[in-house]
């Protein structure tokens, strides 16, 4: 266990930030999976923008790498062109 005061702050923000970028890391991948199973048009493009938010909210945050998000972008832009 940690002894000095700094290194037991430093656990307390690790576990604060953990369980603020797991909620929305969480969150992200259930809008990416709703917009995945949509199968009208109109939702997809309306849900699309939003989505494509939230990508790149985490990508600038670092919670998950810039490259998966535009990876996940443009599979989501071509899901819902193909509408």
């Amino acid at each position: 266990m940690a002894n000095h005061k700094s290194s037991k702050k430093r656990i307390r923000q690790t576990l604060t930030k953990r369980a603020h970028n797991r909620l929305y890391h969480k969150t992200a991948r259930n809008a990416v999976k709703a917009l995945r199973n949509t199968s009208e048009k109109s939702a997809a493009e309306a849900l699309l923008p939003k989505v494509t938010s939230m990508l790149d909210k985490l990508a600038k945050h670092n919670i998950i790498h810039k490259n998966k998000a535009a990876n996940l972008k443009g599979a989501l832009q071509l899901h819902t062109n193909s509408l």
